[in-house]
């Protein structure tokens, strides 16, 4: 049988390359504020794994993505034990391309200090007398770079990610970084519409998109999660203030109250976010997990 090492991991996923294919492993870990906390979340990377496979389905109508199979049977042998069930995602490989494509439904985070500080989030003038937790008029596109571990995403414009993407593709920059713009606010037009009649507000996210062997843009990564979104019960929903969270906001937030944790969660805040993780899986997806 064949041994694989992974080839890149992140701070949640490993990357193996099978060679014609890549498969991508969700562990258990979580990360908050650029760092890997010391505990792990059972269940967490099955949820991953699971919720953008149902996004995936639900979206490959506007763009095509790089999923090929979630069965562990259809990757090779070394990986049909245990440890890889339901946390493995067989993919087509792809040239990724360097941009984090963030969208924005309602202000909140980072977001809402911006525009509390000078009326923009992240260089976009926003309407006056917004409140925290509005929803926008219109969800807005805010793209970041895309760090190494340990670094701070950046924000950029536009015509920054223009910049970034004719450099690595001379001629085809412009046309990149519009279609990126346009497929990542369908897909969370769509996302969010659906979200809200499972009673869910989807306030952001983030999407990641690469090339395949034609040059045509294919969807990668995650899709979705509770890792790169800001999911809100639609119940008690009240703009003005923060909302409660279905994401790891709840740890972010425990993690700001507790200075001195260490990033050493208690069993209590990690059962309560394996149940939360959950809780958005099966309102999401209409599955028992």
């Amino acid at each position: 049988m064949q041994e694989y090492k992974p080839i890149k991991e992140g701070k949640v996923r490993q990357v193996y390359d099978t060679g014609e294919n890549l498969v991508i492993y969700a562990t258990d870990r979580i990360s908050a504020f650029d760092y890997i906390l010391k505990n792990t979340i059972t269940d967490k990377g099955t949820v991953l794994t699971k919720m953008s496979r149902f996004w995936f389905d639900f979206t490959k109508d506007i763009v095509p993505n790089h999923m090929i199979s979630t069965d562990v049977k259809d990757m090779p042998e070394f990986f049909q034990k245990t440890e890889f069930e339901g946390h493995t995602m067989l993919c087509k490989k792809l040239d990724m391309l360097p941009v984090e494509c963030i969208v924005r439904g309602y202000i909140t985070g980072s977001g809402w200090a911006s525009y509390q500080k000078d009326g923009t989030v992240c260089g976009i003038r926003l309407p006056e007398g917004l409140k925290e937790s509005d929803r926008l008029p219109e969800p807005i596109y805010t793209p970041t770079t895309k760090a190494d571990l340990g670094d701070h995403d950046e924000h950029i414009s536009f015509e920054d990610t223009v910049e970034i993407l004719e450099k690595l593709h001379p001629g085809r920059g412009r046309e990149y970084a519009e279609k990126i713009r346009d497929y990542t606010l369908a897909l969370y037009k769509k996302c969010a519409e659906y979200a809200l009649s499972r009673n869910i507000i989807i306030a952001d996210t983030k999407f990641e998109f690469g090339l395949d062997e034609n040059g045509d843009v294919v969807l990668g990564d995650e899709m979705l999660t509770p890792d790169s979104s800001r999911f809100w019960p639609l119940e008690g929903y009240e703009p003005g203030k923060s909302q409660p969270s279905f994401d790891k906001q709840y740890v972010r937030d425990w993690l700001k109250a507790n200075p001195d944790s260490d990033f050493l969660l208690p069993d209590e805040v990690v059962q309560k976010t394996v149940d939360k993780y959950i809780e958005a899986y099966e309102l999401l997806s209409g599955e028992k997990f």
